[in-house]
């Protein structure tokens, strides 16, 4: 079934189609990730991680930016607190952290969409993101330090992305990156014509859709458990999740399925 969109005055539209939710950023020209529009993301991908009928989730933007990164004009304006903004400095942080640690503890993959610019906690979103789908007018950038604000969060998705020299040179110099050398990079998986933006991250998204949901789920969750240990302890984790993976019932159906030369019928158990 799928969800009516929300009024364009929202900071975050939601439309789901079929099996994919769509999520876009709708906060103003730079899509400033605000304390407001933080928190409906987080909530939109954990309640989406929990509805089985969604399988899929995609992040897009409305205008020529991604996101521009935090609201630098909510917290400036913080500053006039009695302790200089602290607290709300923490809460800003904070919760730009459980948002990017919901969409990685989400058990549905998810997917950006870029078609402008994704910068500082914009930038970091975007790689901590599944997949990111591009066009050629995507840029990129990191540019805390040119405002004596390192970006240091950003750079926890940003090193686990990208290799560790370009990530520095993303962080030290704060210039933009476009969308060739992004991929190079490892920021982004692919870059489309823009007229085909559309049609590709709806293939992907089906694509991904039409797969066994407890299988993806177990494969994603395994993924970024194991890129956190040392070798030797990876292989002993992913053999006991393989294990157990071959003991569902998905995994049954799926390996009946190809030796009869037939299509699957997953239950997602």
């Amino acid at each position: 079934m799928s969800a009516v969109p929300q009024s364009e005055n929202k900071i975050l539209l939601s439309l789901q189609k079929d099996a994919i939710l769509h999520l876009t950023l709708n906060n103003g020209s730079a899509n400033t990730l605000s304390i407001a529009l933080m928190t409906a993301l987080r909530d939109a991908i954990v309640a989406a991680g929990s509805d089985d009928s969604v399988r899929v989730i995609v992040i897009g933007h409305a205008g020529k930016v991604f996101s521009a990164g935090h609201d630098l004009k909510e917290m400036t304006a913080r500053r006039s607190d009695a302790d200089k903004g602290q607290a709300f400095f923490t809460q800003t942080f904070d919760l730009c952290s459980e948002l990017m640690l919901a969409v990685n503890e989400c058990p549905k993959p998810v997917i950006a969409v870029i078609n402008g610019l994704a910068t500082a906690a914009g930038c970091q979103l975007v790689a901590t993101c599944d997949l990111a789908i591009a066009t050629d007018k995507a840029t990129f950038c990191t540019p805390g330090v040119n405002i004596g604000l390192f970006c240091s969060t950003p750079m926890v998705a940003l090193t686990r992305n990208v290799h560790r020299k370009q990530a520095m040179e993303m962080l030290l110099t704060g210039e933009t990156i476009e969308a060739g050398d992004a991929k190079d990079y490892g920021l982004i998986n692919r870059i489309v014509p823009e007229d085909y933006l559309d049609q590709v991250v709806t293939k992907y998204a089906t694509m991904i859709a039409s797969k066994s949901q407890m299988t993806v789920k177990t494969g994603k969750q395994a993924f970024y458990a194991q890129a956190e240990m040392g070798l030797r302890e990876a292989y002993d984790y992913t053999s006991k999740v393989m294990t157990e993976n071959m003991l569902a019932g998905d995994a049954c159906e799926g390996i009946e399925a190809f030796i009869d030369k037939r299509e699957a019928k997953w239950s997602d158990r």
